[in-house]
């Protein structure tokens, strides 16, 4: 799909402007190669995986909360913050490109062999990211006392305490609204703008908390490496059911939807409204 604005600015972006700007950001990264997608997603999983280690610090340092409204909030500033070095840093993140990459297949611009193996590539890049990091605070955490294993084991806890059922549907929550992170952020064309838009649509991701692919794989990871009794076969129904429920939300809810009204509405009409001194001239 094409707008006939070339570059447009502010708050001239129409909502073809940013379907298009998607698209083309969608298709550079459909078309770059496996090795550097690979070490993008593996950057992409280490740095997202801070907001693991920050939440894990917040449980650490203040144990006790006059609320779980003030304990909900803190973890989702913490965690929102990780979010912001993956989108402004334009790593590859799995989550992100469950809307992104879809766009091209639904316009006919690419196929789903070209999908797959984006999805295939990142996905794996940030998992392993996620695996190295969630290792890494293991080992560090507790030698500095910065994370204790109780406060992964509350981190995962959340997480993973749910039916299989709940954890689909709010892996569809999640990936709906990193889908529309990543929508908003293509509509802003200013950094602050970006910045805002990150940090406060991926809060709510943390304050739910609603399960992210990733994100969480550092979190149950975590709680594994340090001993708290998570097992493997949680971890297996956890990423198995969140994945899903994060492709579901970001492919249908923001990508399907999002593409389906633009393109159905067309190019965006102009309309001719007589102004009151025309109709006075009549």
């Amino acid at each position: 799909m094409s707008d006939s604005t070339d570059d447009p600015s502010g708050a001239s972006l129409s909502y073809s402007n940013i379907l298009e700007r998607e698209m083309e950001n969608a298709l550079k990264e459909l078309r770059r190669p496996s090795r550097g997608l690979f070490l993008s997603g593996f950057s992409a999983g280490l740095n997202l995986s801070f907001g693991a280690l920050f939440m894990g610090m917040v449980l650490t340092f203040s144990p006790t909360f006059s609320s779980e409204l003030i304990k909900q909030a803190l973890l989702a500033g913490s965690s929102s913050i990780a979010f912001l070095f993956v989108v402004l840093g334009q790593t590859e993140l799995f989550t992100a490109h469950t809307t992104l990459a879809v766009l091209p297949v639904l316009d006919d611009r690419s196929g789903l062999g070209e999908l797959g193996r984006l999805w295939g590539v990142v996905y794996a890049a940030n998992l392993l990211g996620c695996a190295v990091f969630a290792g890494l605070i293991a080992v560090l955490g507790p030698e500095m006392t910065i994370v204790t294993p109780a406060a992964f084991d509350s981190l995962a806890g959340s997480l993973l305490s749910h039916p299989s059922w709940v954890i689909l549907l709010s892996g569809i929550v999640a990936g709906w609204l990193m889908g529309l992170t990543t929508w908003l952020v293509a509509a802003s064309r200013d950094t602050i703008g970006q910045v805002l838009i990150t940090l406060l649509v991926t809060s709510a991701i943390g304050f739910g908390p609603f399960h992210h692919a990733i994100l969480g794989t550092t979190e149950v990871l975590g709680a594994m490496f340090m001993g708290t009794g998570v097992t493997l076969g949680q971890f297996g129904r956890f990423i198995a059911m969140t994945t899903a429920g994060n492709v579901i939300g970001g492919s249908v809810f923001v990508a399907g939807l999002n593409y389906g009204h633009i393109a159905l509405v067309g190019s965006d009409a102009d309309l001719d409204v007589d102004s009151p001194e025309t109709e006075q001239g009549d």
